[in-house]
């Protein structure tokens, strides 16, 4: 599989989309730095969108922290939040508007319908069998009210929900990575939903709402976002819009096998920084990951441009020791 599948005639554009819910951590770095240089060395611009779609847990300081951290890692925008540019605003806080119009879209295509399911009664359905990370499927209990169920439920206090009334059909794409890929209604959870009964839009609505507007041909990210991307994709066909190239990449693992998350505070890049670890000895290492260098040595982003490869791109997660803060100070693999 060849890198080039993420090209397309005209100008190449990327994205870094973090969540400022927390600092960025380690597995973070790996998939921004991957993004970057995916667009860089096609010669493309790099958008820089800020994810605070959840009011409950976006924080405007974690956001500040995420650009200080991206800048000192190497890896900087050509748009965003401080520097603005053709497609702005690059906050999802301030792109509401835009969801609640593809909202009204989708509504006038027959493709939405409420749903009164509390989160009770949603909670029940953990305990089904459910693929990947999309929770249990939903069996679409309001699918088919009539109106007057609609009104009555209305009239007991319920606030509905929005969701998807899946296409027919499967969507199918060639991922730069893992090659081709297919999901259906059934394989990806079924109906999901596309606004909260608080009113919060959710991300996969939002996501492509601000791809379409920003012109992002290109989406490199973790490979636990690969299972969501047909219903992505039903949204591109349903708003008559191109979807991008996808890539997704394999996530880094703890020494005991779990993911990295946002619990994992020692390697946060803020206090890597604060630990004395050079930027040039965290993306040195993730760079050898990648398999764009033998060994791990000190190496700044822009001296990787032209180096990544899906030909060296490992596919399975990638363990990371317990000794890597050691490694990381010492800019060396032992």
């Amino acid at each position: 599989m060849s890198l080039s599948v993420l090209s397309r005639d005209g100008v190449i554009r990327g994205r870094l989309a973090p969540s400022p819910t927390g600092n960025i951590h380690l597995g973070n770095a790996w998939a921004f730095m991957l993004a970057w240089l995916a667009a860089r060395q096609a010669g493309g611009k790099v958008l820089l969108r800020m994810e605070d779609i959840d009011p409950d847990r976006a924080r405007p300081e974690y956001a500040e922290g995420i650009m200080a951290d991206l800048i000192w890692l190497g890896l900087d925008w050509d748009e965003g939040p401080d520097i603005g540019g053709p497609c702005g605003p690059y906050v999802q806080s301030r792109r509401v508007q835009d969801y609640a119009r593809a909202l009204d879209v989708l509504a006038t295509l027959g493709a939405v319908y409420p749903c009164y399911c509390t989160r009770k009664e949603l909670r029940t359905l953990a305990g089904a069998p459910h693929p990947g990370d999309l929770g249990a499927p939903y069996p679409g209990t309001c699918r088919n009210l009539t109106i007057e169920e609609c009104s009555r439920k209305e009239k007991e206090g319920r606030r509905p929900a929005m969701r998807l009334r899946w296409p027919d059909g499967v969507f199918a794409f060639d991922d730069g990575l893992f090659g081709p890929q297919q999901g259906g209604g059934e394989s990806c959870g079924g109906d999901f939903a596309l606004r909260r009964s608080d009113g919060v839009f959710a991300y996969q609505l939002a996501v492509v709402v601000d791809d379409i507007a920003m012109g992002v041909t290109q989406v490199v990210r973790g490979a636990d976002l690969l299972s969501c991307t047909p219903r992505q994709l039903a949204l591109y066909s349903l708003l008559g819009a191109q979807p991008p190239a996808y890539l997704h990449v394999p996530l880094l693992l703890d020494a005991t096998g779990e993911r990295l998350a946002k619990r994992h505070q020692s390697l946060e890049i803020r206090a890597l920084r604060n630990a004395g670890v050079p930027a040039a000895n965290i993306t040195g290492y993730l760079a050898m990951l990648a398999g764009m260098i033998p060994d791990f040595v000190p190496r700044a982003p822009k001296d990787c441009v032209g180096l990544l490869s899906t030909a060296t791109l490992p596919t399975l997660p990638l363990v990371t020791p317990a000794d890597i803060l050691d490694r990381l100070k010492k800019g060396t693999s032992r």
